[in-house]
């Protein structure tokens, strides 16, 4: 009997965490990693071990070829292009302390598409195979040319019978045309929302009758378009967090269950904020405190609350082919299934991307929307967009679940070759899978029932991760 290769970690309960590199995973002892590493297996090892799929007889043999599928399916495949993001204006009518993507006073000049781009915008998306598209449009503040918009959208929907639209807005100035714009089946909105009036105004309005104006739009947009057609995220500063409680009111109040803590990027004007090297270390632990609220919370009202990048990784964790989010992608090929088309046609192959060149750190743009993708700087990049091969992420329990974020390293670090585990990412992630474990090893009503509506199972028992001793 052979038995696949396995990694293991410590958790802080004295258990070990077990994970092979199809994701299968386990809990187990001291005892029994003593006899795995010494190579002293008992018949009940290698019975659980027969079990749980992580043995085979010889190469090719159905437990063979059911381990190659496994694995298979945790990787990422190579897609179509299906997924825009268009910037047809970098100005805006806010002045948010911590953009992340260098915006344009409103009255500034040359930061709009002009007839050219806009051409050569329609050319790009009539090229696209189809058949279901989707556009999210950002800025600035993609509203002030709401006239761009409204041809884009027309012609999308001319060429493919299933596409959608998201616009991200700060929901700051809104008349008859722009409502009509928003009224629309095809079409969602996405905003932020920092917590409550006082933070809101703090870190993005500097004016508290502007936040009036935004919880007035935020509110008549949910009840025009209904709560499923409206999402909002929260920015947030770990060194001046917004109360919990005040942060889910908030977002319940307009019907928002799904809460994605994001901390603010080292992208943008949020570059000029002093590195402090603490921070992910504060981050982590601000963001299980809010993990653990949820659950506490979720059991005593009976609305359940999600972190959306907390069940992605959950997700991510308890099956193959959960890759929806980039950030969790393996391999994370850029240029793939979706591109970044900037206010003057630069093509990137991310938003954040995008926010790195705009700031002169690095040119990461990889061609223009009239000319195409320029495919030898997208080898470049993939060069480092996939960890099975990294020397520190061959070595960790999370290696099947994990992904890669070259551009973020690109901004923290100025390099792509640092040693992962330094990197901001991997400590960021190392801690997220470590509370998804935390979580699913627990054995509390409150924990299970948060578990079953993250996951989206039925129910969740203490079966759901197999232990061996």
């Amino acid at each position: 009997m052979n038995v696949w290769p396995l990694k293991f970690r410590e958790r802080s309960t004295g258990e070990f965490l077990f994970t092979d590199d199809a994701g299968g995973f386990f809990a187990g002892s001291r005892d029994f990693l003593e006899r795995y590493a010494g190579d002293a297996l008992s018949v009940v090892d290698r019975h659980f071990f027969r079990e749980n799929g992580h043995t085979f007889e010889r190469e090719g043999d159905p437990d063979w070829m059911s381990f190659a599928y496994r694995w298979a399916r945790r990787q990422s495949k190579q897609q179509d292009l299906s997924y825009l993001i268009l910037v047809p204006t970098l100005r805006c009518n806010l002045t948010c302390r911590y953009c992340q993507v260098s915006r344009a006073p409103e009255s500034a000049r040359g930061f709009d598409w002009n007839d050219e781009t806009l051409k050569a915008v329609l050319g790009f998306i009539y090229g696209m195979k189809g058949p279901e598209i989707k556009i999210e449009f950002q800025g600035g503040e993609p509203l002030l040319r709401i006239d761009l918009l409204e041809q884009v959208r027309a012609f999308t929907r001319s060429k493919f019978p299933n596409s959608q639209f998201v616009v991200c807005t700060n929901l700051q100035r809104l008349g008859d045309r722009e409502w009509t714009f928003l009224d629309q089946p095809d079409t969602f909105v996405s905003t932020s929302l920092d917590g409550n009036h006082e933070t809101h105004t703090r870190q993005r309005t500097h004016d508290p009758l502007v936040t009036d104006t935004f919880f007035g739009n935020l509110a008549e947009a949910v009840r025009r378009l209904g709560p499923g057609k409206v999402s909002a995220l929260p920015t947030i500063d770990v060194d001046r967090p917004p109360d919990f409680s005040d942060l889910v009111d908030n977002f319940e109040l307009h019907g928002i269950r799904s809460i994605y803590l994001r901390p603010i990027n080292h992208q943008g004007f949020a570059r000029r904020r002093k590195s402090d090297p603490n921070s992910i270390a504060k981050w982590n632990a601000l963001h299980s405190d809010f993990i653990d609220y949820i659950i506490d919370r979720n059991h005593r009202t009976g609305r359940f609350v999600e972190e959306y990048y907390f069940s992605q990784c959950l997700r991510r964790f308890l099956r193959s082919g959960a890759d929806d989010h980039v950030d969790l992608r393996n391999p994370n090929f850029f240029a793939s299934d979706y591109v970044v088309v900037d206010h003057d046609g630069q093509l990137y192959p991310t938003d954040e991307a995008r926010m790195l060149s705009r700031i002169g750190r690095v040119d990461l743009s990889i061609g223009t929307v009239a000319e195409g993708v320029d495919q030898t700087k997208v080898r470049l990049l993939n060069h480092a967009s996939i960890n099975n091969f990294d020397a520190d992420c061959i070595h960790c329990v999370y290696q099947p679940f994990c992904g890669t974020d070259v551009v973020d390293d690109l901004s923290r670090d100025g390099r792509v070759d640092v040693a992962r585990s330094e990197t901001w990412f991997c400590k960021r992630h190392i801690s997220l899978f470590d509370k998804v474990v935390e979580i699913i090893t627990r054995r509390d009503d409150a924990a299970m029932q948060s578990l079953a509506r993250w996951a989206r199972v039925p129910s969740w028992g203490d079966h759901m991760i197999p232990v061996h001793v």
